[in-house]
């Protein structure tokens, strides 16, 4: 800055720390620079390809192929000399600082040395104020050849996590310019990295300093940290060496160097009890050294003052004042009687620093922020009196100075200075003469004016300070200042400029391979700008959101498809998983089909009588083949079975997954699988009879003979129920009661020694059914006229004595005038077991009910 307040000097280097050159209309702190075109960045971010664009929001794509930049070169010496310089704090207008020699250290320093020499990481810990940034200097010089990649000064302060201080380290030895490399890439290089690394202002421990450790391998860590500052694991071998104070003597030495001359009797007693009240912090005696100094002043005592008249050119009483040696109190908590004896410059730059969170800003940002064109100087005064200490490339407030100062009353004013604060820096982040590097040096104070600001100031300080950040590589501060800048506008009712932070926010995570994150503000800003009918925007934001369902599309995991295949031969009938078998539904063979045919209703009864036909055969793949027809799940087949052509249509069968424990035999049927795992009786089961032998199979002709007449039989008395009904559908009195249509099953019992197949269902419970009128000799019930005949089938088949006779009749007779015909067929059973049931037929003639 000039000495005229908003103008700069034409002689300053931007990149030095001046204030960028101003407009030819005069600026106004709350708004934009008008200066120059939009600042337009393109940059690498690990697979895309990322563009800068303050107007409509940063453009993302991926990389096209041979655009993928080179591998990084490592700096070499001059290179990094260079940043090592930059990197430390400006250097201050005015007269040359103190230079405060290093008391009481040489052991310290030569032990943090020769453990860096070993490859050792070494976490020096103190309170604020021991000395700890003055030690790194001092071993940064001696540990200037111990490793190839020489020595690295990061500072860690307001780092909770290790990304940040990677991509600082990579951006240190690395010349990649405008380049992020992604997190796989940048672990790949930062492994290759071998350097010293003095790391200030720790503020992480635990697992977060462990991964810093391990993705660094070949580097040795020189740790600076607070006693409160989290611990390191017990695994990571990390030394620990404690910062204590200083003796008396050296108390006593270092106050000598600060004042410029020798102590007096009383000085020095006054010096031995603050060593005892503070411990021997050398900070407590530097800022003792400046009240002596002060007072010192204001007693007259350097004789050099005696020759000019007093109160010409400085503000000091003509007469002489005694000041006495401050107290025990004001020397360990000197903060409010050192800012009274400042300039007024600098305590003006005190309340900034206090409503700032103790963040000063750069001494240039000053001679604006305070209203005096010599306000740059107050920077070196404030650090001469221990009230400052330097952090990284800045200056804050010493330990303790802000808390003191507070209780003063200068931070009665915060509001309105942070709001000044705000409006200056989004005044001068939007200026296109301010590079992108300066804006991320001052980073941390824009941040403090941004969380101190007024919604209207923080909106437009946000939306010209995160194109900056985001160009300038500090993302960590990107994202900050885009959250904050998001809540402000939500608050402000700034629709635009909310559209505008959700979707660099989203870009963000999606560089970051966030892509939950990324979605969620991409169709958040999405919504926004279609409210706001921004075209431009719109597209913007559905192109990055296209990239997200990509890469999302891309790491999914493929599902494994469904088997359809049977089961392996010798497969347990219970397999671990369920497997789906296609099961045909029609026989294949006129034989099949023949046996098949009259099984059709699901009623117990026909299912019962069925099976008892069906053991007769005794022939496993008539059995498979006639039960396939069934609307029952089947079990799977056994591998000994013969193998079934798969037909059209098919039935889909799973194999158990439970396992079924209560009976000895494995079920085969999906009711014994149901009636085992739940059980309706809780009644234990009777123990079940051993499996008899199958019986051999019938020869092919006798099979035959078996078939025909059992077709033969159901013939005949689907013949005499259709003439039945056609007699009796002519009475004109309808039967005195009972149901419409009776069907009485007569089953002959099979012989004693044919057992049950074992694969039977078990028999139902009787279901009791209401009480109908027994017809007379001769008689059968007719339907009622009006209804169609429905099939009321009987749950409970009546057995008839083995020795009796096997033929059954059927009369249907009528109960008018009408003569009565009797149709009788005689069916001669077969050697082992004959059924024979009486059904009836639809209206249409299609059977109902078959044996």
């Amino acid at each position: 800055m000039d000495r005229t307040q908003g103008r700069t000097e034409q002689h300053e280097q931007p990149t030095g720390g001046s204030a960028p050159a101003a407009p030819t209309a005069p600026a106004t702190p709350g708004t934009p620079a008008a200066a120059g075109p939009a600042r337009v960045v393109s940059l690498t971010a690990g697979g895309f390809a990322l563009t800068v664009n303050p107007v409509d929001g940063s453009e993302i794509e991926p990389l096209r192929p041979g655009t993928e930049p080179a591998l990084p070169a490592k700096r070499d010496a001059a290179a990094r000399a260079a940043r090592t310089a930059a990197a430390r704090p400006p250097v201050l207008p005015g007269p040359a600082a103190l230079v405060r020699p290093l008391q009481a250290r040489e052991e310290e320093r030569e032990r943090l040395v020769r453990l860096l020499g070993r490859g050792r990481s070494v976490r020096l810990t103190g309170p604020s104020g021991s000395g700890r940034s003055a030690l790194l200097d001092a071993v940064a010089d001696r540990c200037a050849g111990l490793a190839p990649d020489g020595v690295v000064r990061l500072s860690g302060f307001g780092q909770q996590q290790p990304g940040e201080l990677l991509h600082a380290l990579y951006a240190t030895v690395y010349e990649a310019e405008r380049e992020r490399p992604g997190r796989i890439e940048l672990l790949a290089r930062v492994r290759e990295i071998g350097a010293v690394v003095l790391l200030d202002d720790l503020e992480m421990g635990g697992t977060a300093l462990d991964e810093l450790m391990r993705a660094t391998p070949e580097c040795a860590y020189l740790l600076a940290a607070t006693p409160d500052t989290r611990a390191p694991s017990d695994d990571s071998h990390i030394e620990e060496v404690f910062l204590g104070g200083l003796g008396k003597a050296d108390c006593l030495e270092l106050l000598e160097a600060g004042v410029g001359r020798p102590l007096t009797d009383e000085e020095s007693a006054w010096a031995g009890d603050l060593r005892f009240a503070s411990e021997g912090l050398p900070l407590r005696f530097v800022q003792a050294a400046a009240l002596l100094r002060q007072r010192d002043e204001l007693n007259h005592s350097d004789e050099d003052d005696e020759e000019e008249e007093p109160g010409v050119f400085e503000e000091r009483p003509r007469d002489a004042v005694h000041v006495p040696l401050p107290t025990l109190a004001e020397g360990a908590a000197p903060a409010e009687l050192l800012a009274s004896r400042v300039s007024e410059s600098a305590r003006a730059a005190l309340r900034i620093a206090c409503a700032l969170g103790g963040e000063l800003p750069h001494h240039a940002h000053l001679p604006a922020l305070v209203g005096d064109t010599h306000a740059d100087t107050a920077v070196a005064e404030l650090l001469a009196c221990g009230l400052l200490t330097p952090v990284g490339t800045r200056y804050r407030l010493a330990a303790g100075v802000a808390r003191q100062l507070e209780e003063v009353g200068y931070g009665d004013t915060a509001s309105e200075e942070a709001r000044t604060a705000a409006r200056h820096y989004a005044w001068w982040t939007g200026h296109a003469s301010v590079v992108p590097e300066r804006v991320a040096a001052e980073a941390d104070a824009v941040l403090a004016a941004l969380a101190g600001a007024d919604v209207v100031a923080a909106v437009l300080l946000a939306r010209t300070a995160a194109p900056a950040f985001a160009a300038s590589l500090h993302w960590e501060a990107w994202e900050r200042v885009l959250r904050s800048g998001a809540e402000a506008a939500r608050k402000a009712g700034e629709v635009a400029e909310q559209a505008y932070f959700h979707h660099e926010l989203g870009v963000l995570a999606l560089c970051e391979e966030r892509l939950d994150r990324a979605r969620a503000e991409l169709e958040t800003s999405i919504g926004l700008r279609g409210a706001l009918a921004d075209k431009r925007g719109t597209v913007a934001g559905r192109r990055a959101l296209a990239l997200v369902v990509d890469r999302e599309t891309a790491g999914a995991a493929v599902s494994p498809p469904l088997r359809l295949e049977a089961p392996a031969p010798g497969a347990p009938a219970a397999a671990p998983e369920a497997v789906t078998v296609a099961t045909p539904t029609t026989p294949t063979t006129p034989a099949e089909r023949g046996a098949a045919a009259p099984r059709v209703a699901p009623s117990a009864s026909s299912a019962s009588s069925a099976s008892s036909t069906a053991s007769t055969a005794s022939a496993p793949d008539s059995r498979a083949a006639s039960e396939a027809s069934t609307t029952r799940v089947p079990p799977v087949a056994p591998a000994a079975a013969p193998a079934v052509p798969v037909s059209a249509e098919a039935v889909t069968r799973m194999t158990p997954v439970v396992p079924v424990t209560a009976r000895s035999e494995t079920p085969t049927t999906l009711s014994e699988v149901f009636e085992d795992a739940f059980p309706l009786d809780p009644k234990p089961a009777p123990p079940t009879a051993p499996r008899p032998t199958a019986a051999p199979a019938p020869a092919p002709g006798r099979r035959r003979l078996v078939l025909l007449a059992g077709a033969g039989a159901l013939a005949v008395v689907a013949l005499g129920t259709v003439v039945s009904l056609a007699l009796s559908s002519s009475d004109s009195g309808p039967p005195a009661q009972g149901p419409a249509v009776t069907s009485t099953p007569t089953v002959t019992a099979p012989d004693p020694t044919v057992a049950n197949s074992g694969n039977d269902p078990a028999p139902e419970p009787p279901v009791s059914a209401p009480p109908t009128a027994t017809p007379e000799p001769g008689q059968s019930a007719a339907p009622t006229p009006g209804r169609s005949p429905v099939r009321t089938p009987s749950r409970r088949p009546s057995s008839t004595p083995p020795n009796s006779a096997p033929p059954t009749a059927v009369s249907p007779s009528p109960t008018g005038a009408q003569p009565t015909p009797t149709v009788t067929e005689t069916v001669t059973p077969s050697p082992s077991a004959t059924t024979t049931q009486t059904g009836t037929t639809t209206p249409a003639g299609s059977p109902v009910t078959g044996g």
